[in-house]
């Protein structure tokens, strides 16, 4: 199940490193971006889907952002991320 994968991603760090998660289920990762300035992380992602139908055009649309400050000491370039 997810929770328990969740729970060994958690168990499996070895360091005192922070560690977030964030759920961006239904985006593909081309659909993510990550940035990391001025002490914060910025998490976001976009989603577009069009489809033409007999009676007519549809749109779907989704926006996903979440921002976390960095703890004081942590230097911005040592930050790593996956998706």
């Amino acid at each position: 199940s997810r929770l328990r994968r969740l729970g060994m991603m958690l168990s499996s760090s070895c360091s005192q490193n922070h560690l977030a998660l964030v759920d961006v289920k239904g985006f593909d990762p081309s659909d993510i971006s990550v940035v990391v300035r001025d002490g914060k992380v910025t998490v976001s992602a976009e989603h577009k889907e069009e489809h033409n139908t007999a009676l007519g055009k549809t749109c779907n649309y989704r926006k996903f952002m979440k921002e976390f400050s960095l703890p004081p000491g942590v230097d911005e370039d040592e930050v790593t991320y996956s998706v």
